[in-house]
């Protein structure tokens, strides 16, 4: 029987140009994200940048938290967060470029939202920029020229209000909500309340007053659920209700007390919430309707 040749699979071999650059960073809580005005991904999926602890860093003394498991934030419109728990440590920053397409190294920007101080660009990979307001930025409360209870920033439409009471942000939307702010003008006032954002498992930001924003803008940086509790007389005579929605279907609550935050087990991120505060026994309907946003 004559030899037939048989076709052997053919290997392709793609050349990339890399960089790797190592932050140095304080304890604290910090985003890296993408500066403004980068172009997408080509069809290789390059440029793209990947975050992860440096060599030799414990896993427990730095936590990367990003959309995909294995660190890697893509070409532009991502970020990540870095919680140093043990610091100064570092953080390494891997770029990847296609080696024949000649695309742009991305550029990134570092901002620190808890604690410690900002983070240096790193050089070749960094571009300095304005600074992203933090967590303790005030809000007015108003949105389109009407004053709202409750300012989220949702993602791709930007801030959305509505009152106590109302579902902010659009349940079974698919998209996350990045920061919000709480500021009543009924019985309940923004220095009777304070709230925190999840950021990831066991991992709570820290506590905003009433009226501060908590989370981010712009960022594509999602939080993973929130907490809000009463404090001084205000919680000896109301109760929080909080209600959630997250991008996966998941639905937690109502669940009064705020003594618990509000997440999905799996931790997708929260697209919607409803809070309402109720008169504890005894306090009567009218406080119930005024703190629910039915004014006349």
């Amino acid at each position: 029987m004559p030899e037939m040749d048989t076709e052997q699979p053919r290997h392709r071999v793609v050349d990339l140009k890399a960089g790797a650059h190592v932050m140095t960073l304080d304890a604290g809580v910090f985003c890296v994200f993408h500066a403004p005005g980068q172009v997408e991904a080509g069809p290789s999926g390059l440029p793209g940048v990947r975050i992860s602890r440096a060599p030799g860093v414990p896993e427990d003394a730095v936590e990367v938290v990003t959309f995909a498991a294995d660190g890697w934030m893509g070409a532009a419109n991502s970020a990540a967060l870095v919680r140093v728990r043990r610091g100064p440590a570092g953080v390494m920053v891997t770029t990847y470029q296609d080696g024949q397409a000649g695309s742009e190294t991305p550029r990134l920007q570092v901002i620190s939202l808890i604690s410690g101080v900002p983070a240096d660009p790193v050089a070749g990979a960094m571009a300095e920029g304005n600074r992203v307001g933090g967590s303790k930025a005030s809000v007015s409360g108003a949105v389109g020229g009407a004053t709202r209870d409750v300012v989220a920033h949702i993602q791709r439409r930007g801030d959305v209000g509505g009152a106590l009471g109302e579902w902010i942000g659009q349940v079974d939307s698919k998209r996350w909500i990045e920061g919000f702010a709480v500021r009543p003008e009924g019985p309940v006032r923004a220095k009777d309340i304070e709230y925190q954002a999840v950021l990831g498992r066991g991992w709570l930001s820290p506590w905003s007053e009433g009226g501060q924003f908590c989370g981010s803008r712009g960022m594509s940086l999602p939080i993973l659920g929130l907490r809000v509790r009463l404090k001084g007389e205000a919680a000896h005579k109301w109760t929080v209700r909080l209600a959630a929605s997250f991008t996966d279907g998941t639905k937690v609550g109502p669940i009064e007390g705020g003594e618990e935050a509000l997440q999905a087990e799996s931790l997708a991120p929260l697209e919607g919430f409803q809070l309402e505060f109720v008169p504890v026994k005894g306090q009567g309907k009218n406080q119930a309707a005024a703190a629910s946003g039915k004014r006349k």
